[in-house]
C-alpha cells in the first residue's frame, strides 16, 4: 500500500512517505485544523485482518495516548480510514539511537544526557502503570536538538482498567506460542526470557543493556543463536566497562551493574530512583565525570622506558601536578600573610530597558529561566506584539508572528520557546526559528489577562474564568486541572521546582486575595499568604506584590513551607488588570525584572473627544475603575482603591467642582456602580457577606443601604432600564457560567432569566427606549457584541465583527459604542424605526495614544456621545521602561 502525496487521509493531507516496516507505513502529513505537520502510521487493510498485528497497533495507540511527556512520542489521534487503522503522531526530525551506536561508543557526557532523558520517560510511563517491554536502540529516537523520545509501545503492558480483570490477557500471548517472542531477544530481561510476568523492573534491565552498549560500543550480551543469546542474558555478566573505556567512573559503572542485576528485586526500585542516581554523576556544567578520571587515565597512558622509569613527558606532568598541589596548599597562608584579597562576592547590578521606538504602552516583563533574555509586549500602531531583548544586547527585536498577543507570555523551562495567547488560540513559538504553532483553542475565547506556566515534564497550565487548565506542551485538548468555584477564582499558576506542585492566586468573592499551594493531581489547595498579585518562586523565596511594593518571603521548595517573614525587595512595582497582575518576573540565576510604575497614584480620569484628543482630567490621581456618568451628566460614580486596605469603594464626583464623596464604607469590595434613570440612586455589587450581591443607596449618600438581590453565587448589575422598572444583571451559574437576568424593581421582585447558553454572556445594557439589550458573548470562540430584543422574542444581531466588549448606547439610541479586540473605540450607527438596523462598525480612535487602561469597563459616554471619560495612565508616571536587577536576593537583604 502506498498513499500518494496530496491524498486526503481522514482529516489529514499526506505529503510524502517516511518509511515502512512490519507494523505498517509512516507518512509525513499536515493537520489543517491546527496547521501543523504530523507523522501518520498506517496499518494497511490486509494487515488489519491479522488479529495480532491489529491488537499490537491498537495497543500502541492506547498506551502512548495515555502518556504526556517530552521524552515519549506524542500521539495526537487514532482512527480508521477506508478500512486502514492509523495513528497520528508528532513529527520528529533526527535519527534512531541505533544510527549513533553503529559508529561505536558515545561520549560519556552524551550517554548521561541520553540516559537521564530515557529514565525520565520511563518514569512517566511507569507512573501510569505502563511497562514498555520492548526497549531497544531502534525504539529510541534522538531529535536534532538532542532530545530522546521513546517510541513504539506496541508490546506495552497496561495497568488493568476498571472494566478489565487483567490487561495481560489482552496484551501478551504466551511465550510458548510458536514464533511469538514478547520483545527483542538481545534486550530482554531474564524474566522475559523465562516467559514470566514482566513489570517495570524489566524495562530497567533493558535500559541497563542500552546504557552498557552506549558506553562500550559493543553488544552487551552475545550469542551465535537465539538460544545462546537467551542463555547469556540468564547466566553471563557483561564485559567490564573499564576494559573498554578507562574514563568511565566507578559510580557510573555501579549504576549500569545495578540495572543489570539478574534478580528484579536487586535492581533500582523505580525509574525515578535510577534518574536520581544518574543526576548525581555530573555538575550543571556537565564536566565533573571527565575531570574526576582525567589524571589517572592520563598517567596510565604515558610511556615508560626500558628501565621502568617514567619518560620525560610523564616526568613533566608529575612535576606540574606537584607544583599545582604545592600552590593549593600554600594558598591559605598566602592569603593570611601576604594579605591577598579573597574573591569578592557577586554584587547586584541594576539597569533599565526602554520601550521600542513608537511604542505607546508596554506590558511585562518576562525573564527567561536561564536569565539571559527578556520578553515583553509592546503596543505599536494599534496592536500588541512580543519583543525579545537578550540581556547582553543593547536593543530589543520584534518576534514575527506574535501580533495581537494578549495577556502575559511565559517561557519553556529550557528557555528555548515561548507560549502566548493571540485571538482565541494558545500558541508556541520556538526561538530557534519558524512560525508560531497553535497548541489549542482557548476554552472561553480571547483573554486579555491570560497567563501560564510550563514544567520540565512537558505540562502547561494556563487560566481563564473557569479555572486552571492543563495541556501537553505538544498541544491538545485542554482539561481542567483546578476548577474555580462559587467562592473563589483561581488564576496565575506558577510551577514549583518539583514540577508537580504549583502556586496559584486565589481571588475570593469575599475578603483579600491569597497565594495558595496546589498540585496537579488534586482539587485541594492550601493557603500560604495574602497578596495583591501572582507569586513566583526563585532563589528560595516567593516573590509577590502587596500594597504597591514587591516582597519576598523565604520558602523551602522541598517541604513546601514558608520559613520566614516577607521583606521588601522593591518599593514600587506595577500591579494592574482584572484579575490583578504584578508586572515582574524572576529567573533561576537570581535576576529580577519589573515595571517600577506603581499604580497607587498613577491613574487619572480623563476626558477625550470623538477624535481621541484629551480634553482634561477629573478628580485627583488614584487607582480607578468603572466610571459611570449620571443621567444628567453632572456627576460620575467611580470605583477607587484604598492604597492602605487595598479594597475598592464607590465615590461620587461632582464634575463642576471636581470634588468627590465616598458612597460605601464596608470592609468588602464594592464595584460596578449603576445609576437609576432619574439619577437619585446607585446600585452596585459588594462581597461584604460572601459572594458578590447587589445593593442600592441614595446617590447623595444619605440613609441606609438596601440589599436588592442575594444569590448563592456572584451577581453584578449591568444596566437600569430608562423607565426604572428593571435592573439587568449578570449571574455566574456553576454549570453555564455568566448568564443575563432581569430583576423587576416593583412588586415581588422575582427575577426572570433573559439569556442562558453554554457560553458566557455579560455586560448587558438596555437601549434608551428599552426595546433592545446589547451584550457580549463568546459563542463564536471570542467575545463579540450582540443586540437582542427585550423581552427576548428571537431577534438577534451581531454588532462587532473582529472581537468586541463593553458596549454603551448613546442617550437617543442612534449610536452604539464598544471596544474592539485591538483596543480601538468603535461606533455603530443605529437606524431609528420599528425594527433594529445597524450599519457597519467604524473606529473613532485608538486607545493607546490617550493611555487608556481599562479592560474592565473603564470608560463612560456622555448623553450626546461627544465626549468619553476613560481611566488613563498619568503622563508623568508612565516612563515606559523596565528595571533589571542581578543578584536581587543579596541586594534585598542588605
Amino acid at each position: 500500500m502506498t498513499i500518494a502525496a496530496g491524498t486526503r487521509f481522514g482529516a489529514y493531507e499526506i505529503f510524502a512517505p517516511l518509511g515502512a516496516g512490519g507494523m505498517g507505513e509512516v507518512y509525513r502529513a499536515r493537520d489543517p485544523r491546527l496547521d501543523r505537520e504530523v507523522a501518520i502510521k498506517v496499518l494497511p487493510a490486509d494487515y488489519a485482518q491479522d488479529a495480532d498485528r491489529l491488537k499490537r497497533f491498537e495497543q500502541e495507540a492506547r498506551a502512548t495516548s495515555a502518556l504526556n511527556h517530552p521524552n515519549i512520542l506524542t500521539v495526537y489521534d487514532f482512527g480508521t480510514h477506508e478500512g486502514n487503522p492509523y495513528l497520528v503522531m508528532e513529527l520528529l526530525e533526527g535519527e534512531e539511537l541505533r544510527a549513533q551506536l553503529n559508529e561505536g561508543a558515545l561520549p560519556i557526557k552524551r550517554v548521561i544526557e541520553y540516559a537521564q532523558q530515557i529514565a525520565a520517560g520511563l518514569s512517566a510511563a511507569h507512573e501510569k502503570g505502563i511497562v514498555h517491554r520492548d526497549l531497544k536502540p531502534e525504539n529510541l529516537f534522538v531529535t536534532k536538538d538532542g532530545r530522546v523520545k521513546i517510541l513504539d509501545f506496541g508490546l506495552a503492558k497496561l495497568k488493568p482498567s476498571k472494566h478489565e480483570v487483567d490487561s495481560e490477557a489482552e496484551t501478551m500471548k504466551p511465550l510458548t506460542n510458536p514464533g511469538v517472542i514478547m520483545g527483542t531477544v538481545g534486550y530482554m530481561s531474564p524474566e522475559q526470557v523465562r516467559g514470566q510476568e514482566a513489570d517495570h523492573r524489566s524495562d530497567i534491565f533493558s535500559f541497563g543493556i542500552i546504557l552498557h552498549e552506549m558506553l562500550s560500543g559493543q553488544r552487551t550480551f552475545a550469542g551465535d543463536s537465539m538460544v545462546e543469546l537467551m542463555n547469556a542474558i540468564l547466566k553471563d555478566e557483561p564485559a567490564e566497562l573499564s576494559e573498554t573505556n578507562a574514563k568511565i567512573s566507578p559510580a557510573l559503572d555501579k549504576i549500569v551493574r545495578r540495572c543489570l542485576e539478574k534478580k528484579p528485586e536487586m535492581r533500582f526500585h523505580s525509574a525515578s530512583d535510577l534518574g536520581f542516581a544518574l543526576s548525581t554523576l555530573t555538575t550543571p556544567s556537565g564536566s565533573r565525570l571527565e575531570t574526576a578520571t582525567a589524571l589517572p587515565a592520563l598517567t596510565e597512558s604515558l610511556p615508560v622506558n626500558k628501565a621502568g622509569l617514567v619518560g620525560n613527558a610523564r616526568l613533566a606532568w608529575i612535576a606540574a601536578a606537584v607544583l599545582l598541589l604545592g600552590l593549593l596548599l600554600a594558598l591559605p597562608f598566602a592569603v593570611k600573610y601576604l594579605r591577598l584579597s579573597p574573591p569578592a562576592a557577586p554584587v547586584a547590578a541594576r539597569f533599565t530597558i526602554a520601550a521600542p521606538e513608537k511604542a505607546t504602552a508596554i506590558l511585562g516583563p518576562e525573564l527567561s529561566p536561564d536569565g539571559r533574555m527578556l520578553v515583553f509586549a509592546a503596543f505599536i500602531e494599534g496592536r500588541y506584539s512580543l519583543w525579545l531583548r537578550p540581556l547582553g544586547s543593547l536593543t530589543a527585536q520584534p518576534l514575527p508572528g506574535t501580533e495581537g498577543v494578549s495577556g502575559s507570555p511565559f517561557w519553556s523551562p529550557d528557555s528555548r520557546s515561548l507560549v502566548f495567547a493571540a485571538g482565541s488560540e494558545l500558541k508556541k513559538l520556538d526561538l530557534a526559528g519558524g512560525a508560531p504553532q497553535t497548541l489549542c483553542k482557548l476554552p472561553t475565547g480571547p483573554s486579555a489577562t491570560f497567563g501560564g506556566t510550563w514544567n520540565r515534564d512537558g505540562v502547561i497550565l494556563f487560566f481563564d474564568l473557569t479555572g486552571i487548565y492543563r495541556i501537553p506542551a505538544t498541544g491538545g485538548e485542554p482539561t481542567l486541572a483546578l476548577r474555580s468555584n462559587q467562592g473563589a477564582f483561581y488564576r496565575w499558576p506558577a510551577f514549583l521546582p518539583d514540577g508537580r506542585h504549583f502556586l496559584v492566586r486565589r481571588s475570593p468573592t469575599q475578603g483579600t486575595a491569597e497565594i495558595h499551594l496546589a498540585a496537579l493531581d488534586s482539587q485541594e489547595t492550601m493557603r500560604l499568604l495574602a497578596a495583591d498579585s501572582q507569586a513566583r518562586y526563585a532563589s528560595g523565596h516567593l516573590l509577590f506584590a502587596r500594597a504597591g511594593a514587591l516582597l519576598a518571603a523565604p520558602f523551602d521548595a522541598g517541604s513546601l513551607k514558608l520559613t520566614g517573614e516577607p521583606f521588601v525587595v522593591v518599593d514600587k512595582v506595577r500591579v494592574a488588570g482584572d484579575p490583578y497582575r504584578g508586572h515582574f518576573s524572576v529567573s533561576d540565576n537570581g535576576s529580577l525584572a519589573y515595571d517600577p510604575n506603581a499604580l497607587a497614584d498613577n491613574q487619572q480620569l480623563t476626558w477625550v473627544d470623538r477624535a481621541g484628543k484629551p480634553l482634561g482630567t477629573v478628580g485627583p490621581p488614584g487607582e480607578y475603575d468603572y466610571p459611570r456618568l449620571a443621567p444628567d451628566g453632572k456627576r460620575v460614580a467611580v470605583v477607587r482603591r484604598d492604597p492602605q486596605t487595598r479594597t475598592w469603594d464607590i465615590y461620587v464626583i461632582d464634575l463642576a467642582r471636581g470634588a468627590g464623596s465616598r458612597l460605601t464604607f464596608d470592609p468588602g469590595d464594592d464595584r460596578s456602580p449603576v445609576w437609576s434613570p432619574d439619577g437619585s440612586r446607585i446600585a452596585w455589587q459588594s462581597n461584604r457577606d460572601g459572594a458578590f450581591q447587589i445593593y442600592q443607596k441614595l446617590a447623595s449618600g444619605v440613609g441606609p443601604e438596601e440589599l436588592l438581590r442575594k444569590e448563592d453565587v456572584s451577581i453584578s448589575p449591568g444596566s437600569w432600564s430608562a423607565d426604572g422598572r428593571f435592573l439587568l444583571y449578570t449571574q455566574n451559574d456553576p454549570k453555564t457560567g455568566p448568564d443575563l437576568w432581569v430583576l423587576p424593581l416593583a412588586g415581588d421582585r422575582q427575577p426572570s432569566l433573559f439569556l442562558q447558553t453554554p457560553f458566557i454572556e455579560g455586560m448587558g445594557r438596555f437601549s434608551p427606549d428599552g426595546r433592545w439589550i446589547a451584550y457580549i458573548s463568546n459563542e463564536q470562540g471570542r467575545y463579540e457584541v450582540f443586540v437582542q430584543t427585550f423581552p427576548a422574542s428571537g431577534g438577534k444581531w451581531q454588532i462587532s465583527t473582529t472581537g468586541g466588549a463593553h458596549p454603551w448606547w448613546r442617550s437617543d439610541g442612534k449610536e452604539l459604542y464598544y471596544l474592539s479586540a485591538d483596543r480601538k473605540l468603535m461606533v455603530v450607527e443605529v437606524k431609528p424605526g420599528g425594527s433594529f438596523e445597524a450599519l457597519a462598525p467604524r473606529a473613532l480612535f485608538d486607545l493607546a495614544p490617550v493611555r487608556a487602561l481599562g479592560d474592565a469597563s473603564s470608560y463612560a459616554v456622555t448623553a450626546a456621545g461627544d465626549r468619553f471619560l476613560f481611566v488613563t495612565a498619568r503622563e508623568e508616571a508612565a516612563s515606559l521602561q523596565f528595571t533589571v536587577v542581578t543578584n536581587w536576593a543579596a541586594e534585598a537583604k542588605k
